[in-house]
């Protein structure tokens, strides 16, 4: 079956070069033409187009009104102007408004095909990682995955890379990081999303407990062992079984474990019967696992074999662009499960909770949002709910923005966040979503949503 086409909007009043376009792009794309705004708008607003490409020049709406309307659209289109009258001004403001490239007429065509594919890339990318947040949102909500940092795209984008492969994955981050809902994750987006999903700390049970829960046991096989016992390999055959705090594990269960990766067969603990077991492994730990190879304190064919893909999740302070986000989620959560009527947090107590560590990280944050809900003084969470032993410990140096003394829900001072960093960038929307962490995507959606798109 062949694959569908992109569908590419050419707007320019030139028949010529409208034509033109049409005969060097009709192989590779979709190619619609308009020859004026209006004729332009029906089109974008009756079906769905990948790139809006227009001339910057034309009698009535000129493209750049066309361009901005086109970027309030739910499905907007990557947006590429042409003109010949290039000038540094002009670049300026397309991107200003959300232009993804400029280029000068005549126009080149190795570079358009170039700046198209660049273009079409980076939509694929954006559509991807909102695809993946809606699946991890649906599966599992938004606890301890939600955010639009960098950090947690990149970790999003390798999730659904490695989710369809049999690779096993190793999962490394802090506690409090999210990463049991990150293997279920890779779980639920993979073909054996129907098979069993089991999980096994490790470090919860001693070494003579833990080979027993992984693999087994007959009946008899030691002191207490009254029946046979079917262990977590076996019950998340055909499935995937998370193993975490794999840096506990003593060498001979390291031993042990490397067999089953190497020849995915092993036996109950007692018994003699090679079991064979199609198992997806992701290992989670919290711990250097590099650093403890060199300490010889665990196998390096080990690692090896568990770290063919690697997914480290980042602490919270080192995306604190995503705190804003997740104390709405968990304020809204913390009301509805308390049964409490608290709304909005101020702006003084929003910079307190971004400014602090958070050592515990994600779940520590839940835990400080719902405590501050159970205690609220007010519909409102002010700096006096904060704990004591957060507002002690915030740094409110660490944080670029420190918004004013005035109260504002977390919508408000998210739009002061964005409001800034359009300042500080002179309006440029593609450096401000950088600054922010936020994809392009992403931010013309947040200034339609707050009203900001005539900055």
């Amino acid at each position: 079956m062949t694959a569908k086409q992109p569908a590419i909007l050419i707007v320019d009043d030139e028949r010529n070069t409208r034509e033109g376009l049409q005969r060097a792009l009709a192989d590779r794309y979709e190619v619609l033409l308009a020859d004026d705004a209006a004729k332009a708008t029906a089109i974008l607003e009756s079906r769905a187009v990948d790139v809006l490409l227009t001339d910057l020049r034309m009698p009535g709406e000129d493209g750049m009104k066309l361009l901005r309307r086109a970027m309030t659209l739910p499905a907007a289109p990557v947006c590429i102007l042409m003109t010949a009258y290039g000038s540094i001004e002009n670049a300026v403001e397309a991107m200003k408004a959300g232009a993804y490239h400029y280029v000068t007429k005549p126009v080149h065509l190795d570079e358009l095909e170039l700046v198209l594919q660049r273009a079409l890339k980076t939509r694929d990318v954006e559509a991807e990682n909102v695809n993946l947040r809606a699946q991890l949102d649906k599966k599992f909500g938004v606890e301890n995955i939600i955010g639009e940092s960098p950090a947690m795209l990149a970790v999003f984008e390798t999730v659904q890379q490695v989710a369809p492969t049999r690779a096993t994955v190793l999962l490394q981050g802090e506690t409090g990081t999210g990463k049991e809902l990150v293997a279920h994750a890779i779980h639920n987006l993979s073909p054996r999303k129907n098979g069993p999903f089991v999980a096994v700390h490790a470090a919860a049970l001693p070494t003579s407990l833990l080979e027993s829960e992984l693999f087994g046991h007959e009946k008899g096989a030691f002191t207490g062992a009254v029946e046979r016992r079917t262990g977590r390999f076996e019950l998340a055959d055909g499935g995937t079984l998370l193993l975490d705090e794999i840096g506990e594990l003593d060498p001979v269960m390291q031993v042990k474990l490397l067999r089953v990766l190497e020849e995915r067969t092993f036996e109950r603990v007692g018994g003699q019967k090679t079991i064979h077991v199609d198992v997806r492994l992701v290992a989670a730990t919290n711990r250097d696992l590099k650093k403890l190879v060199s300490e010889g304190k665990f196998r390096d064919d080990l690692f090896y074999r568990l770290s063919v893909v690697t997914v480290t999740l980042p602490p919270l302070r080192e995306r604190r662009e995503d705190i804003a986000l997740l104390v709405r989620t968990f304020l809204d959560e913390s009301s509805r499960e308390n049964n409490r009527r608290v709304t909005d947090v101020t702006a003084e107590a929003l910079n307190v909770l971004m400014a602090y560590d958070w050592p515990g990280n994600v779940r520590e944050l839940r835990n400080a949002v719902e405590q501050m809900v159970v205690l609220a003084r007010s519909e409102r969470l002010t700096v006096r709910d904060v704990p004591a032993a957060i507002r002690g410990g915030a740094d409110l140096t660490k944080i670029s923005v420190v918004r004013p003394g005035a109260t504002m829900t977390v919508a408000e001072a998210e739009k002061q966040l964005i409001i800034q960093a359009l300042h500080e960038t002179d309006g440029n929307r593609t450096w401000a979503a950088q600054k922010i962490g936020m994809s392009r995507r992403t931010l013309h959606r947040k200034l339609k949503q707050f009203g900001l798109e005539q900055l």
